[in-house]
């Protein structure tokens, strides 16, 4: 449940209120890709877990670039993507007969770290020309 992110640039995103089930299926799918990749995937989903993970992750990459002004978007890649389940809300809903349904809305907690790719040095070490 807890990161550990001794190396990389973290971003967290808290209390979304989506199911943790349904974000998971897209983060599966862009844990462990470089960057731009993983942007241009995400920005090609009509997904609404696509949308706040494009957030998250954006948000860990201008972190990174922050931190480290040598750093290049594309020598970063999504090292660790977790998608932790949040409280619940909690709603009732009229049935008939006077019953009522329970009905739970689940939220999300979405935690990316970035790394710099090994190999791939910040802006000019390269040369621009990767293999």
């Amino acid at each position: 449940m807890a990161m550990t992110h001794k190396k990389g640039y973290f971003a967290r995103a808290r209390f979304l209120l989506t199911a943790p089930s349904k974000v998971r299926r897209i983060a599966d799918q862009v844990r462990r890709k470089p960057y731009p990749e993983a942007i241009a995937f995400l920005e090609s989903l009509p997904h609404k877990g696509a949308r706040l993970l494009r957030k998250v992750v954006a948000s860990a990459a201008a972190n990174a670039l922050f931190v480290n002004k040598n750093l290049d978007e594309g020598a970063l890649y999504v090292k660790e993507l977790l998608v932790d389940e949040g409280p619940r809300l909690k709603r009732m809903w009229p049935r008939g007969r006077g019953r009522a349904d329970r009905i739970q809305r689940r939220m999300s907690h979405i935690s990316v770290v970035v790394e710099e790719i090994a190999g791939a040095g910040g802006r000019g070490a390269s040369g621009g020309t990767e293999g």
